[in-house]
């Protein structure tokens, strides 16, 4: 999923600038087990445009096989998140409305 976030502590339009990155539950596993030199998997369907591309090569920049990944589909999951600061806890908002997820095992 590609997250948007306001820089630093900010609240959403507090600026106006927001950090791009990709992430998700299964994506931050298979980086996390690649980062301790655990061969990972990840099999997906991302669309062929530029941002689907750039969720490939970031996973495949942390050691992920990205051999799995089937191109397809109009658009990515998005969520933003609102990082929490002090006492005011974290907002996050998920947009996954007609994304693609293709469910099978992993290698």
């Amino acid at each position: 999923m590609l997250r948007l976030a306001p820089n630093g502590y900010y609240r959403f339009f507090q600026n106006d600038q927001m950090q791009a990155t990709f992430g998700g539950g299964e994506a931050n596993v298979a980086v996390s087990l690649a980062n301790f030199g655990i061969h990972s998997s990840y099999v997906t369907k991302l669309p062929e445009h530029a941002i689907g591309q750039a969720a490939v090569d970031s996973l495949r920049s942390f050691g992920v096989d990205v051999s799995g990944i089937i191109r397809g589909g109009d658009r990515v999951g998005i969520y933003y998140l609102e990082k929490g600061a002090s006492q005011r806890g974290s907002v996050c908002i998920y947009d996954r409305a007609h994304s693609q997820r293709l469910v099978g095992n992993a290698v």
